[in-house]
Protein backbone atom coordinates (compact mmCIF):
# COMPACT_ATOMS: atom_id res chain seq x y z
CA UNK A 1 0.00 0.00 0.00
CA UNK A 2 1.09 3.34 -0.75
CA UNK A 3 2.09 5.98 1.71
CA UNK A 4 -0.28 8.33 2.14
CA UNK A 5 1.88 12.02 1.50
CA UNK A 6 3.51 14.01 4.42
CA UNK A 7 2.43 17.06 4.93
CA UNK A 8 5.42 18.72 2.88
CA UNK A 9 4.61 17.04 0.32
CA UNK A 10 0.96 17.67 -0.12
CA UNK A 11 2.33 21.37 0.17
CA UNK A 12 4.55 20.60 -2.90
CA UNK A 13 2.38 19.23 -4.85
CA UNK A 14 0.11 22.32 -4.48
CA UNK A 15 2.40 24.09 -5.07
CA UNK A 16 3.28 22.58 -8.46
CA UNK A 17 -0.27 22.48 -9.48
CA UNK A 18 -0.39 26.36 -8.97
CA UNK A 19 3.00 27.19 -11.14
CA UNK A 20 0.82 24.86 -13.66
CA UNK A 21 -2.36 26.26 -13.64
CA UNK A 22 -0.12 30.38 -13.95
CA UNK A 23 2.20 29.41 -16.48
CA UNK A 24 -0.91 27.73 -18.86
CA UNK A 25 -3.22 31.06 -18.05
CA UNK A 26 0.18 33.09 -18.36
CA UNK A 27 0.96 31.26 -21.52
CA UNK A 28 -2.49 31.65 -22.67
CA UNK A 29 -3.48 35.05 -21.80
CA UNK A 30 -0.05 36.73 -21.70
CA UNK A 31 -0.48 39.53 -19.18
CA UNK A 32 2.25 42.35 -18.54
CA UNK A 33 3.93 41.89 -15.41
CA UNK A 34 3.34 45.27 -15.00
CA UNK A 35 1.77 47.10 -12.01
CA UNK A 36 -0.22 49.60 -14.85
CA UNK A 37 -1.64 46.48 -17.08
CA UNK A 38 -4.81 45.32 -16.02
CA UNK A 39 -4.32 41.96 -17.50
CA UNK A 40 -1.51 41.95 -14.41
CA UNK A 41 -4.25 42.43 -11.49
CA UNK A 42 -6.62 40.05 -13.00
CA UNK A 43 -3.89 37.96 -12.84
CA UNK A 44 -3.17 38.32 -9.30
CA UNK A 45 -6.25 38.39 -8.36
CA UNK A 46 -6.90 35.38 -9.84
CA UNK A 47 -4.09 33.38 -8.65
CA UNK A 48 -4.29 34.27 -5.28
CA UNK A 49 -7.85 32.95 -5.48
CA UNK A 50 -6.53 29.49 -7.42
CA UNK A 51 -3.70 29.32 -4.20
CA UNK A 52 -6.89 29.76 -1.06
CA UNK A 53 -8.94 27.71 -3.18
CA UNK A 54 -6.15 24.64 -3.32
CA UNK A 55 -5.06 25.43 0.12
CA UNK A 56 -7.35 26.60 2.51
CA UNK A 57 -10.81 25.73 0.69
CA UNK A 58 -10.19 22.06 -1.15
CA UNK A 59 -8.75 20.07 1.60
CA UNK A 60 -11.69 21.14 3.96
CA UNK A 61 -13.75 19.90 0.97
CA UNK A 62 -11.95 16.48 0.85
CA UNK A 63 -12.88 15.89 4.45
CA UNK A 64 -16.68 17.25 4.72
CA UNK A 65 -19.76 14.67 4.40
CA UNK A 66 -23.02 15.46 4.84
CA UNK A 67 -23.13 15.14 8.35
CA UNK A 68 -19.80 16.96 8.85
CA UNK A 69 -20.21 19.73 6.31
CA UNK A 70 -16.70 21.69 6.10
CA UNK A 71 -16.45 25.04 8.12
CA UNK A 72 -15.54 27.46 5.80
CA UNK A 73 -15.92 30.64 8.77
CA UNK A 74 -12.60 32.40 8.05
CA UNK A 75 -12.72 33.59 11.80
CA UNK A 76 -11.75 29.87 12.81
CA UNK A 77 -8.85 29.41 9.92
CA UNK A 78 -6.20 31.76 10.02
CA UNK A 79 -4.52 30.44 6.55
CA UNK A 80 -8.45 31.50 5.10
CA UNK A 81 -9.02 34.31 6.43
CA UNK A 82 -5.38 35.56 5.27
CA UNK A 83 -6.05 34.77 1.98
CA UNK A 84 -9.52 36.21 1.94
CA UNK A 85 -7.70 39.64 2.95
CA UNK A 86 -5.09 39.41 0.75
CA UNK A 87 -7.50 38.71 -1.89
CA UNK A 88 -9.39 41.74 -0.69
CA UNK A 89 -6.36 43.88 -0.46
CA UNK A 90 -5.68 43.27 -4.51
CA UNK A 91 -9.22 43.88 -5.54
CA UNK A 92 -9.14 47.57 -3.12
CA UNK A 93 -6.38 48.48 -4.77
CA UNK A 94 -7.48 47.65 -8.27
CA UNK A 95 -10.66 49.74 -8.02
CA UNK A 96 -8.64 52.09 -5.91
CA UNK A 97 -6.15 53.01 -8.87
CA UNK A 98 -9.01 52.96 -11.60
CA UNK A 99 -10.72 55.13 -9.63
CA UNK A 100 -7.84 57.67 -8.90
CA UNK A 101 -6.86 57.48 -12.66
CA UNK A 102 -10.05 58.08 -13.98
CA UNK A 103 -11.18 61.50 -15.62
CA UNK A 104 -13.54 61.99 -12.76
CA UNK A 105 -10.63 63.48 -10.78
CA UNK A 106 -8.12 64.38 -13.26
CA UNK A 107 -10.14 65.64 -15.93
CA UNK A 108 -7.37 68.60 -16.37
CA UNK A 109 -4.93 66.28 -16.46
CA UNK A 110 -6.83 63.69 -19.07
CA UNK A 111 -7.74 67.22 -21.11
CA UNK A 112 -3.74 68.18 -21.66
CA UNK A 113 -2.78 65.16 -23.10
CA UNK A 114 -3.21 66.56 -26.39
CA UNK A 115 -1.68 69.93 -27.70
CA UNK A 116 -4.02 70.97 -30.85
CA UNK A 117 -2.68 73.69 -32.95
CA UNK A 118 -5.44 75.76 -34.94
CA UNK A 119 -4.49 75.47 -38.44
CA UNK A 120 -5.62 77.10 -42.22
CA UNK A 121 -7.25 74.63 -44.69
CA UNK A 122 -5.95 76.07 -47.61
CA UNK A 123 -2.48 76.21 -46.35
CA UNK A 124 -1.94 72.65 -45.36
CA UNK A 125 -4.61 70.73 -47.42
CA UNK A 126 -2.73 70.94 -51.39
CA UNK A 127 -4.98 69.87 -54.57
CA UNK A 128 -3.76 66.02 -54.63
CA UNK A 129 -3.73 64.48 -58.61
CA UNK A 130 -6.29 61.71 -59.69
CA UNK A 131 -3.47 59.29 -58.68
CA UNK A 132 -2.85 59.75 -55.17
CA UNK A 133 -6.84 59.80 -54.21
CA UNK A 134 -7.72 56.82 -51.97
CA UNK A 135 -10.80 55.75 -53.91
CA UNK A 136 -11.13 52.16 -51.61
CA UNK A 137 -12.05 51.74 -48.22
CA UNK A 138 -11.39 48.54 -45.93
CA UNK A 139 -14.41 46.68 -46.88
CA UNK A 140 -13.58 46.93 -50.51
CA UNK A 141 -10.12 46.57 -49.98
CA UNK A 142 -11.19 43.18 -48.70
CA UNK A 143 -13.55 41.84 -51.77
CA UNK A 144 -10.34 43.16 -53.92
CA UNK A 145 -7.65 40.87 -51.83
CA UNK A 146 -10.49 37.83 -51.91
CA UNK A 147 -10.87 37.91 -55.54
CA UNK A 148 -7.10 37.53 -56.20
CA UNK A 149 -6.45 35.37 -53.82
CA UNK A 150 -9.01 33.21 -55.41
CA UNK A 151 -7.33 32.91 -58.70
CA UNK A 152 -3.96 32.22 -57.22
CA UNK A 153 -4.70 28.25 -57.05
CA UNK A 154 -1.98 27.11 -55.80
CA UNK A 155 -2.32 29.28 -52.40
CA UNK A 156 -6.04 29.57 -51.91
CA UNK A 157 -6.74 25.89 -50.70
CA UNK A 158 -3.87 26.48 -47.76
CA UNK A 159 -4.35 30.63 -47.25
CA UNK A 160 -6.63 32.88 -47.12
CA UNK A 161 -5.72 37.08 -46.23
CA UNK A 162 -6.20 38.46 -42.93
CA UNK A 163 -9.47 41.05 -42.59
CA UNK A 164 -6.64 43.71 -41.28
CA UNK A 165 -6.00 45.80 -44.26
CA UNK A 166 -3.66 48.41 -43.24
CA UNK A 167 -3.38 51.28 -44.66
CA UNK A 168 0.16 52.82 -45.53
CA UNK A 169 2.14 55.45 -47.41
CA UNK A 170 4.49 53.04 -50.07
CA UNK A 171 6.75 54.57 -52.32
CA UNK A 172 4.65 57.70 -52.15
CA UNK A 173 1.23 55.64 -53.10
CA UNK A 174 -1.52 55.11 -50.34
CA UNK A 175 -1.99 51.75 -50.17
CA UNK A 176 -3.81 48.26 -48.17
CA UNK A 177 -1.54 45.98 -47.12
CA UNK A 178 -2.81 42.54 -45.24
CA UNK A 179 -0.11 39.42 -44.66
CA UNK A 180 -2.07 35.64 -45.78
CA UNK A 181 -2.43 33.97 -43.20
CA UNK A 182 -3.51 29.56 -42.71
CA UNK A 183 -6.93 28.80 -43.30
CA UNK A 184 -7.34 26.64 -40.38
CA UNK A 185 -5.50 24.57 -37.67
CA UNK A 186 -4.79 22.09 -39.67
CA UNK A 187 -3.57 24.25 -42.96
CA UNK A 188 -1.71 25.62 -40.07
CA UNK A 189 -0.15 21.83 -39.42
CA UNK A 190 1.14 21.04 -42.68
CA UNK A 191 2.52 24.47 -44.19
CA UNK A 192 4.07 26.00 -41.02
CA UNK A 193 7.14 24.60 -41.43
CA UNK A 194 7.69 26.79 -44.33
CA UNK A 195 5.86 29.81 -43.73
CA UNK A 196 3.46 32.05 -45.25
CA UNK A 197 4.58 32.99 -48.56
CA UNK A 198 3.09 36.19 -49.59
CA UNK A 199 0.90 39.14 -48.60
CA UNK A 200 -1.64 41.24 -50.34
CA UNK A 201 -0.69 44.83 -51.48
CA UNK A 202 -3.53 46.73 -52.80
CA UNK A 203 -3.42 50.52 -54.51
CA UNK A 204 -5.78 52.25 -53.51
CA UNK A 205 -6.05 55.28 -55.81
CA UNK A 206 -6.17 52.65 -59.14
CA UNK A 207 -7.24 49.55 -58.02
CA UNK A 208 -4.53 47.24 -58.72
CA UNK A 209 -4.11 44.40 -56.50
CA UNK A 210 -1.08 43.14 -55.99
CA UNK A 211 -0.02 38.83 -54.62
CA UNK A 212 3.46 39.59 -53.52
CA UNK A 213 5.15 36.45 -53.12
CA UNK A 214 8.41 36.69 -50.89
CA UNK A 215 12.00 35.20 -51.32
CA UNK A 216 11.63 34.46 -47.16
CA UNK A 217 8.50 33.68 -45.60
CA UNK A 218 6.67 34.97 -42.79
CA UNK A 219 7.46 33.25 -39.99
CA UNK A 220 5.46 35.41 -37.46
CA UNK A 221 1.54 36.26 -37.57
CA UNK A 222 -1.48 36.39 -35.97
CA UNK A 223 -2.42 33.40 -37.36
CA UNK A 224 0.60 31.18 -35.53
CA UNK A 225 -0.48 29.15 -32.93
CA UNK A 226 2.60 28.57 -30.70
CA UNK A 227 6.02 30.34 -29.68
CA UNK A 228 5.89 32.08 -33.23
CA UNK A 229 2.59 33.35 -32.82
CA UNK A 230 3.41 37.47 -32.93
CA UNK A 231 2.01 38.21 -29.87
CA UNK A 232 4.10 35.51 -27.55
CA UNK A 233 7.22 36.31 -29.42
CA UNK A 234 6.68 40.01 -28.19
CA UNK A 235 5.86 38.94 -24.64
CA UNK A 236 8.75 36.54 -23.65
CA UNK A 237 11.20 39.12 -25.35
CA UNK A 238 9.61 41.91 -23.20
CA UNK A 239 7.71 40.71 -20.61
CA UNK A 240 6.86 44.08 -18.72
CA UNK A 241 6.03 45.99 -22.11
CA UNK A 242 2.53 46.67 -22.46
CA UNK A 243 1.36 46.71 -26.31
CA UNK A 244 -1.14 48.80 -27.86
CA UNK A 245 -2.65 47.42 -31.31
CA UNK A 246 -0.06 46.06 -34.03
CA UNK A 247 -0.10 46.80 -37.02
CA UNK A 248 1.22 45.12 -40.14
CA UNK A 249 3.54 47.26 -42.50
CA UNK A 250 6.18 47.03 -44.97
CA UNK A 251 9.51 49.40 -45.32
CA UNK A 252 10.50 50.88 -48.41
CA UNK A 253 12.26 47.48 -49.83
CA UNK A 254 9.22 45.73 -49.15
CA UNK A 255 10.20 43.89 -46.59
CA UNK A 256 7.36 43.22 -43.94
CA UNK A 257 7.38 44.09 -40.40
CA UNK A 258 4.95 44.38 -37.33
CA UNK A 259 4.89 47.83 -35.78
CA UNK A 260 4.46 47.47 -31.90
CA UNK A 261 3.55 50.37 -30.17
CA UNK A 262 4.38 50.42 -26.01
CA UNK A 263 1.77 51.84 -24.02
CA UNK A 264 2.72 54.21 -21.24
CA UNK A 265 0.38 55.77 -18.20
CA UNK A 266 0.96 59.47 -17.21
CA UNK A 267 -1.68 59.53 -14.79
CA UNK A 268 -2.30 57.35 -11.86
CA UNK A 269 -2.33 53.36 -12.77
CA UNK A 270 -4.48 52.93 -15.57
CA UNK A 271 -4.92 56.84 -16.96
CA UNK A 272 -3.17 59.04 -19.34
CA UNK A 273 -2.25 56.42 -22.06
CA UNK A 274 0.36 57.25 -24.33
CA UNK A 275 2.96 55.41 -26.56
CA UNK A 276 5.93 55.07 -24.64
CA UNK A 277 7.92 53.13 -26.78
CA UNK A 278 7.63 51.11 -30.18
CA UNK A 279 9.14 48.05 -31.06
CA UNK A 280 9.61 46.72 -34.96
CA UNK A 281 9.66 43.17 -35.44
CA UNK A 282 10.75 41.84 -38.32
CA UNK A 283 8.15 39.47 -39.54
CA UNK A 284 10.23 36.88 -41.46
CA UNK A 285 12.86 36.71 -38.71
CA UNK A 286 11.72 37.75 -35.50
CA UNK A 287 14.10 39.91 -35.48
CA UNK A 288 13.04 43.26 -32.91
CA UNK A 289 14.39 46.43 -32.92
CA UNK A 290 13.25 48.65 -29.59
CA UNK A 291 13.50 52.26 -29.92
CA UNK A 292 11.88 55.55 -28.47
CA UNK A 293 9.13 57.40 -30.30
CA UNK A 294 11.25 60.10 -31.77
CA UNK A 295 13.36 57.74 -33.40
CA UNK A 296 11.00 55.52 -35.28
CA UNK A 297 11.99 55.81 -38.99
CA UNK A 298 9.86 57.45 -41.64
CA UNK A 299 8.48 54.58 -43.18
CA UNK A 300 6.44 53.83 -40.42
CA UNK A 301 3.11 55.11 -40.42
CA UNK A 302 1.20 53.98 -37.76
CA UNK A 303 2.28 54.05 -34.17
CA UNK A 304 -0.83 55.91 -32.45
CA UNK A 305 -3.93 53.49 -32.86
CA UNK A 306 -7.30 55.57 -34.62
CA UNK A 307 -8.76 54.70 -31.06
CA UNK A 308 -6.34 56.44 -29.29
CA UNK A 309 -5.94 59.45 -31.34
CA UNK A 310 -9.85 59.92 -31.26
CA UNK A 311 -10.14 59.29 -27.61
CA UNK A 312 -7.51 62.09 -26.95
CA UNK A 313 -9.39 64.52 -28.98
CA UNK A 314 -12.79 63.98 -27.11
CA UNK A 315 -11.11 64.25 -23.58
CA UNK A 316 -9.72 67.60 -25.24
CA UNK A 317 -13.02 68.96 -26.38
CA UNK A 318 -15.32 67.72 -23.21
CA UNK A 319 -13.28 68.47 -19.90
CA UNK A 320 -12.64 72.04 -20.75
CA UNK A 321 -14.35 72.81 -17.78
CA UNK A 322 -13.77 70.02 -16.09
CA UNK A 323 -15.37 66.57 -15.53
CA UNK A 324 -18.98 67.77 -14.06
CA UNK A 325 -19.58 69.99 -16.85
CA UNK A 326 -18.74 67.59 -19.67
CA UNK A 327 -21.73 65.45 -18.22
CA UNK A 328 -24.41 68.02 -16.80
CA UNK A 329 -23.72 71.26 -18.36
CA UNK A 330 -21.61 70.84 -21.27
CA UNK A 331 -20.20 74.15 -22.25
CA UNK A 332 -18.38 74.74 -24.77
CA UNK A 333 -18.26 70.31 -25.20
CA UNK A 334 -17.32 69.46 -28.71
CA UNK A 335 -16.70 66.00 -29.96
CA UNK A 336 -15.46 63.98 -32.83
CA UNK A 337 -18.23 62.92 -35.22
CA UNK A 338 -19.22 59.21 -35.78
CA UNK A 339 -16.55 57.86 -38.13
CA UNK A 340 -13.04 58.92 -39.43
CA UNK A 341 -10.82 58.06 -42.26
CA UNK A 342 -7.61 58.69 -43.52
CA UNK A 343 -5.33 61.58 -45.56
CA UNK A 344 -1.71 61.10 -47.18
CA UNK A 345 0.44 63.82 -46.39
CA UNK A 346 4.39 64.18 -46.88
CA UNK A 347 4.53 60.72 -47.07
CA UNK A 348 2.14 60.39 -43.46
CA UNK A 349 -0.37 59.34 -42.42
CA UNK A 350 -3.02 61.47 -41.07
CA UNK A 351 -6.28 60.67 -39.49
CA UNK A 352 -9.62 63.05 -40.42
CA UNK A 353 -12.40 63.23 -38.30
CA UNK A 354 -15.38 66.18 -37.83
CA UNK A 355 -15.52 67.61 -34.82
CA UNK A 356 -18.99 68.63 -33.49
CA UNK A 357 -21.31 69.34 -30.43
CA UNK A 358 -22.22 66.74 -27.89
CA UNK A 359 -25.30 67.94 -28.49
CA UNK A 360 -25.83 65.82 -31.36
CA UNK A 361 -26.71 68.78 -34.21
CA UNK A 362 -25.83 67.86 -37.68
CA UNK A 363 -23.33 70.61 -38.53
CA UNK A 364 -19.63 70.25 -37.47
CA UNK A 365 -17.65 72.96 -36.31
CA UNK A 366 -14.47 72.06 -38.01
CA UNK A 367 -12.34 68.79 -38.35
CA UNK A 368 -9.10 67.66 -37.36
CA UNK A 369 -5.80 65.50 -39.25
CA UNK A 370 -4.14 63.97 -36.14
CA UNK A 371 -0.69 62.39 -37.55
CA UNK A 372 -0.77 58.43 -36.83
CA UNK A 373 3.15 58.63 -36.06
CA UNK A 374 3.90 61.46 -34.54
CA UNK A 375 0.39 62.05 -32.77
CA UNK A 376 0.72 65.86 -34.09
CA UNK A 377 -2.77 67.21 -34.24
CA UNK A 378 -4.69 70.06 -36.28
CA UNK A 379 -7.66 72.01 -35.81
CA UNK A 380 -9.15 73.61 -39.05
CA UNK A 381 -12.54 75.82 -37.95
CA UNK A 382 -15.07 75.22 -41.15
CA UNK A 383 -18.87 75.21 -40.01
CA UNK A 384 -20.45 72.65 -42.44
CA UNK A 385 -22.66 69.62 -42.45
CA UNK A 386 -21.07 66.17 -40.60
CA UNK A 387 -20.59 63.25 -42.81
CA UNK A 388 -23.33 61.39 -42.33
CA UNK A 389 -25.30 64.55 -44.01
CA UNK A 390 -22.95 64.47 -46.38
CA UNK A 391 -23.29 60.98 -47.04
CA UNK A 392 -27.12 61.07 -47.65
CA UNK A 393 -26.69 63.85 -49.63
CA UNK A 394 -24.60 61.95 -51.89
CA UNK A 395 -26.79 58.80 -52.23
CA UNK A 396 -30.30 61.10 -52.70
CA UNK A 397 -28.72 61.91 -55.83
CA UNK A 398 -28.57 58.26 -57.20
CA UNK A 399 -31.32 56.58 -54.91
CA UNK A 400 -32.86 54.85 -57.98
CA UNK A 401 -29.58 52.89 -58.15
CA UNK A 402 -29.75 52.18 -55.07
CA UNK A 403 -25.88 52.81 -54.27
CA UNK A 404 -24.76 53.16 -50.29
CA UNK A 405 -22.14 56.10 -49.64
CA UNK A 406 -18.59 55.03 -48.18
CA UNK A 407 -17.38 56.94 -45.22
CA UNK A 408 -15.91 60.85 -46.94
CA UNK A 409 -12.04 61.89 -47.31
CA UNK A 410 -11.60 65.05 -47.07
CA UNK A 411 -9.93 66.90 -50.00
CA UNK A 412 -8.94 70.22 -51.23
CA UNK A 413 -11.21 71.03 -54.40
CA UNK A 414 -10.83 74.12 -56.35
CA UNK A 415 -9.69 76.10 -52.87
CA UNK A 416 -13.06 74.71 -50.99
CA UNK A 417 -13.20 71.58 -48.13
CA UNK A 418 -14.80 69.08 -49.56
CA UNK A 419 -15.99 65.67 -49.04
CA UNK A 420 -15.34 62.64 -51.34
CA UNK A 421 -17.60 60.12 -51.26
CA UNK A 422 -17.36 56.65 -53.20
CA UNK A 423 -20.55 55.12 -54.10
CA UNK A 424 -20.71 51.29 -53.75
CA UNK A 425 -23.58 48.93 -55.12
CA UNK A 426 -24.87 45.73 -53.06
CA UNK A 427 -21.85 43.62 -53.94
CA UNK A 428 -19.73 46.65 -52.42
CA UNK A 429 -18.11 47.32 -55.86
CA UNK A 430 -17.44 51.25 -56.77
CA UNK A 431 -19.56 52.32 -58.81
CA UNK A 432 -19.60 56.10 -59.03
CA UNK A 433 -17.78 59.32 -56.99
CA UNK A 434 -19.48 61.82 -55.37
CA UNK A 435 -17.83 65.43 -54.08
CA UNK A 436 -20.43 67.40 -51.33
CA UNK A 437 -19.41 70.94 -50.46
CA UNK A 438 -18.66 71.11 -46.51
CA UNK A 439 -19.93 74.31 -45.85
CA UNK A 440 -23.01 73.97 -48.69
CA UNK A 441 -23.87 70.27 -48.60
CA UNK A 442 -26.71 70.75 -51.33
CA UNK A 443 -24.07 71.43 -54.19
CA UNK A 444 -23.25 67.47 -55.16
CA UNK A 445 -21.39 66.40 -58.06
CA UNK A 446 -21.74 62.75 -59.23
CA UNK A 447 -19.45 61.15 -62.13
CA UNK A 448 -18.42 57.86 -63.22
CA UNK A 449 -14.52 58.99 -62.89
CA UNK A 450 -12.98 61.30 -60.35
CA UNK A 451 -12.14 63.64 -63.13
CA UNK A 452 -15.75 64.12 -64.25
CA UNK A 453 -16.86 64.10 -60.82
CA UNK A 454 -14.94 67.28 -60.10
CA UNK A 455 -15.37 68.79 -63.67
CA UNK A 456 -19.09 68.81 -62.36
CA UNK A 457 -18.66 69.69 -58.86
CA UNK A 458 -17.06 72.69 -60.07
CA UNK A 459 -18.76 73.88 -62.51
CA UNK A 460 -21.59 73.19 -59.51
CA UNK A 461 -20.03 75.75 -57.41
CA UNK A 462 -19.62 78.59 -59.82
CA UNK A 463 -23.81 78.36 -60.82
CA UNK A 464 -23.97 78.61 -56.91
CA UNK A 465 -21.39 81.92 -56.55
CA UNK A 466 -18.82 79.71 -54.54
CA UNK A 467 -15.13 80.90 -56.12
CA UNK A 468 -12.14 79.44 -54.79
CA UNK A 469 -10.04 78.48 -57.65
CA UNK A 470 -9.97 76.34 -60.29
CA UNK A 471 -9.90 72.72 -60.80
CA UNK A 472 -7.19 70.31 -59.44
CA UNK A 473 -3.96 71.92 -61.14
CA UNK A 474 -1.84 68.76 -59.83
CA UNK A 475 -3.70 67.22 -62.88
CA UNK A 476 -3.32 69.66 -65.41
CA UNK A 477 -1.75 70.11 -68.73
CA UNK A 478 -0.57 72.16 -70.97
CA UNK A 479 -0.94 72.87 -74.74
CA UNK A 480 -0.20 75.58 -77.49
CA UNK A 481 -2.00 76.08 -80.52
CA UNK A 482 -3.85 78.34 -82.92
CA UNK A 483 -7.35 78.34 -82.72
CA UNK A 484 -8.77 76.93 -86.36
CA UNK A 485 -12.42 76.83 -84.45
CA UNK A 486 -14.66 79.10 -81.76
CA UNK A 487 -18.19 78.33 -81.13
CA UNK A 488 -20.45 79.31 -78.27
CA UNK A 489 -22.86 77.56 -76.17
CA UNK A 490 -25.34 77.88 -73.26
CA UNK A 491 -25.27 74.72 -70.97
CA UNK A 492 -26.97 74.71 -67.63
CA UNK A 493 -27.69 78.36 -67.68
CA UNK A 494 -23.51 78.74 -67.92
CA UNK A 495 -22.43 80.36 -71.16
CA UNK A 496 -19.12 77.94 -72.53
CA UNK A 497 -16.67 78.74 -75.28
CA UNK A 498 -15.22 75.63 -77.15
CA UNK A 499 -12.19 75.28 -79.04
CA UNK A 500 -10.57 73.49 -81.64
CA UNK A 501 -6.67 73.99 -81.96
CA UNK A 502 -4.21 73.23 -84.84
CA UNK A 503 -1.99 71.10 -82.64
CA UNK A 504 -4.55 68.71 -80.83
CA UNK A 505 -7.92 67.15 -82.41
CA UNK A 506 -9.25 67.57 -78.77
CA UNK A 507 -11.91 69.81 -78.05
CA UNK A 508 -11.49 72.21 -74.76
CA UNK A 509 -13.99 73.33 -73.11
CA UNK A 510 -13.60 77.09 -71.15
CA UNK A 511 -16.24 78.20 -68.71
CA UNK A 512 -17.04 81.63 -69.31
CA UNK A 513 -17.63 82.32 -65.33
CA UNK A 514 -13.92 80.69 -64.95
CA UNK A 515 -12.36 82.51 -67.24
CA UNK A 516 -13.55 85.96 -68.75
CA UNK A 517 -10.34 86.11 -70.59
CA UNK A 518 -11.57 84.12 -73.51
CA UNK A 519 -13.79 86.65 -74.96
CA UNK A 520 -10.66 88.40 -75.59
CA UNK A 521 -9.97 85.45 -78.33
CA UNK A 522 -10.95 84.56 -81.41
CA UNK A 523 -10.38 82.26 -84.57
CA UNK A 524 -6.96 82.66 -85.94
CA UNK A 525 -5.25 83.69 -82.62
CA UNK A 526 -2.49 81.77 -80.62
CA UNK A 527 -3.21 80.52 -77.55
CA UNK A 528 -1.66 78.43 -74.37
CA UNK A 529 -3.85 76.68 -72.17
CA UNK A 530 -3.71 74.65 -69.32
CA UNK A 531 -6.12 71.89 -69.04
CA UNK A 532 -7.20 68.40 -67.48
CA UNK A 533 -7.78 65.13 -69.73
CA UNK A 534 -11.21 64.14 -71.12
CA UNK A 535 -13.10 61.59 -68.51
CA UNK A 536 -13.69 58.78 -70.67
CA UNK A 537 -9.51 58.77 -71.74
CA UNK A 538 -9.91 59.09 -75.37
CA UNK A 539 -7.39 61.18 -77.19
CA UNK A 540 -10.14 63.17 -78.72
CA UNK A 541 -12.26 63.95 -76.49
CA UNK A 542 -13.53 67.07 -74.29
CA UNK A 543 -11.11 68.19 -72.29
CA UNK A 544 -11.68 71.21 -69.13
CA UNK A 545 -9.49 73.68 -69.31
CA UNK A 546 -8.21 74.93 -66.28
CA UNK A 547 -6.80 78.54 -67.08
CA UNK A 548 -5.15 80.50 -70.29
CA UNK A 549 -1.38 81.09 -69.94
CA UNK A 550 -0.83 84.57 -70.53
CA UNK A 551 3.15 85.07 -72.08
CA UNK A 552 4.55 87.99 -73.06
CA UNK A 553 6.60 86.19 -76.19
CA UNK A 554 3.13 84.64 -77.00
CA UNK A 555 1.13 86.34 -79.86
CA UNK A 556 -1.80 87.57 -77.82
CA UNK A 557 -5.62 89.02 -79.27
CA UNK A 558 -4.20 92.37 -78.60
CA UNK A 559 -0.93 91.88 -80.15
CA UNK A 560 -0.21 94.22 -83.17
CA UNK A 561 -0.05 91.65 -85.22
CA UNK A 562 -4.11 90.97 -84.48
CA UNK A 563 -4.86 94.61 -85.12
CA UNK A 564 -3.10 94.86 -88.39
CA UNK A 565 -5.29 91.27 -89.67
CA UNK A 566 -8.66 93.13 -87.92
CA UNK A 567 -7.58 96.69 -89.87
CA UNK A 568 -7.23 94.54 -93.35
CA UNK A 569 -10.61 92.33 -92.80
CA UNK A 570 -12.34 95.66 -92.56
CA UNK A 571 -10.41 97.54 -95.20
CA UNK A 572 -11.34 94.21 -97.81
CA UNK A 573 -15.22 94.68 -96.57
CA UNK A 574 -15.99 98.15 -97.40
CA UNK A 575 -13.84 97.61 -100.95
CA UNK A 576 -16.37 94.50 -101.57
CA UNK A 577 -19.50 96.69 -100.65
CA UNK A 578 -18.06 99.80 -102.83
CA UNK A 579 -18.11 97.48 -105.36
Amino acid sequence: MKKPLSKNGKKAVAAIVILILAFIYYYVELPAINIHSVGFWEFLILAAVVIVFILAVLPKLKHSSKANPPDLNPKHDKRLKKGLLCIGFLVVVFLLGALLSSPIVNASKYQQLLNVQNREFTDDIKQISYDEIPLIDSDSAALLGNRKMGSMVDMVSQFEVSSTYTQINYHNSPVRVAPLQYADPIKWLTNQSNGIPAYILIDMATQDTQLVKLDQPIKYSESEYFNRNIYRHLRFRYPTYIFDNINFELDENGTPWWVCPVKGFSIGLFGGQTVERVVLCNAQTGECQDMSVSDVPQWVDRVYSSSLLLSYYNYYGTLKHGFLNSVFGQKDCLKTTDGYNYLAIDDDVWLYTGVTSVTGDQSIVGFVLMNQRTGETHFYSVQGAVESSAMSSAEGQVQNLGYKATFPLLLNTANQPTYFIALKDNSGLVKKYAMVNVQKYQIVAIGDTVAECEKKYVSLMAQNGISGGTVNTANDKKITGTIRKMAQSVLEGNSHYYLLLDSSSSLFDIPVSQDLDVLRYSEGDRITLTYTSPADGSADGVCTVTGIVKASTESSPNSSSAATSSTASATESTSSTAK
